[in-house]
């Protein structure tokens, strides 16, 4: 039996200016271990606020939303912030890299923030992401010198760093060309073949979505399907 990861129990979010909306309608999505879904839908679908909600990046709505069956609809901000950095990557359409850091101090960062290991054995771990992301050469490179591609992978292997139960992408791809979008796949794909890793990704882009395992489109706040991606 697949072990559920996160999940939504009729998950409802309104906006209210400059009247009220309802962005998001009775969402009940699930989200396996080891799984690579996509959300996709057309614009104002209400995709990439789903994702912020799951990412409890936003926490103005209704309903249940739990990960590794914890609730996080009962939590305090301080205590989402914690469960953000310990149980949660991140990598979105622009990589947010300190770019006067070095591609090293870039990846330690979220580790030093949770504090969980020495400063030595946070260097070690990072210094291995990067292996795994094929970023060794790079380590004590500015990371404004390296190429859009290469802070992606970056951005990657900080998302990594804490060993996060589930990986999200907003529009990972959305600034890179189809050859830097296909790498950053292939990234993902490793990642969950290799360590099981968790992902879901929010895109526009069908060729990346339909090589997901899932995909959860979205119409007009509602979930109209969530099925095997076509070509998988």
């Amino acid at each position: 039996m697949k072990e559920k990861i996160l999940h939504t129990v009729n998950l409802n979010k309104y906006f209210y200016d400059p009247v009220e909306f309802q962005v998001l309608k009775n969402i009940n999505v699930n989200l396996y271990k080891g799984e690579f879904a996509s959300i996709i839908g057309s614009s104002g679908s209400g995709k990439s606020t789903l994702l912020y909600i799951l990412s409890t990046l936003d926490t103005g709505y209704n309903g249940d939303l739990f990960l590794e069956q914890d609730n996080l609809a009962l939590k305090t901000k301080n205590e989402l912030a914690t469960i953000r950095n310990e149980k949660m990557g991140f990598v979105f359409q622009f990589h947010y890299l300190l770019t006067d850091f070095t591609v090293l101090e870039n990846v330690m960062l979220p580790a030093l923030k949770l504090a969980k290991y020495s400063t030595e054995e946070i260097e070690s771990r990072a210094l291995a992401k990067l292996e795994l992301l094929g970023l060794s050469d790079q380590t004590l490179k500015k990371a404004g010198k390296l190429s859009g591609g290469q802070q992606q992978r970056v951005a990657i292997a900080r998302a990594l760093i804490n060993d996060p139960v589930v990986v999200f992408g907003d529009e990972p791809t959305g600034n890179l060309d189809s050859k830097n979008s296909d790498l950053v796949f292939g990234i993902f794909q490793e990642l969950k073949q290799e360590i099981n890793q968790t992902i879901l990704v929010v895109t526009h882009d069908m060729n990346f979505a339909n090589r997901t395992d899932r995909i959860i489109r979205l119409h007009d706040g509602e979930v109209v399907s969530s099925g095997e991606a076509t070509l998988n």
